[in-house]
């Protein structure tokens, strides 16, 4: 299992970045301002993308995995690299994901914790309903982890 750092040609992966963010707008306005690695393990399985939100807040703002590649511990080995890579230059790493069943609990055995609360974000920045675990996504809801 391997950890790389993309550096060129981000949308070459735009099929696995919109698993995790399906409105490619969306995508775009972090992609390349963002760091993005993807993990391999007998070809990508599973990227992500962080961004540095200021005042030592590191952002995790896409994290996605090959549908047939989930529940094999991808997505916790990204988030365990990002806290080691990151720890002592950051403070925090933080998450905004849909307050859904599926996703929150994940981030929540990951070491994260609720934050705050985005009201409306789903309904208000994007183009069409987004359901996920059979729930409409309205507010963002950000966790977070210390470094």
């Amino acid at each position: 299992m391997d950890m790389i750092e993309i550096r060129e040609h981000k949308k070459r992966y735009l099929d696995l970045l919109l698993l995790a963010d399906e409105q490619e707008d969306m995508i775009d306005r972090y992609l390349e301002r963002g760091t993005m690695y993807a993990l391999e393990d007998g070809g990508v399985q599973a990227v992500c993308v962080v961004t540095d939100e200021g005042d030592g807040v590191l952002e995790l703002k896409n994290l996605a995995v090959r549908p047939e590649s989930q529940r094999r511990g991808y997505g916790r080995r990204l988030i365990e690299f990002l806290a080691e890579t990151y720890r002592g230059r950051f403070r925090l790493l933080q998450v905004g994901t849909g307050d859904s069943p599926l996703t929150v609990p994940f981030y929540e055995r990951c070491g994260f914790q609720r934050s705050h609360i985005l009201p409306d974000f789903f309904t208000e920045h994007y183009d069409h309903p987004i359901y996920e675990g059979g729930v409409l996504l309205r507010d963002m809801v950000y966790l977070r982890r210390e470094l």
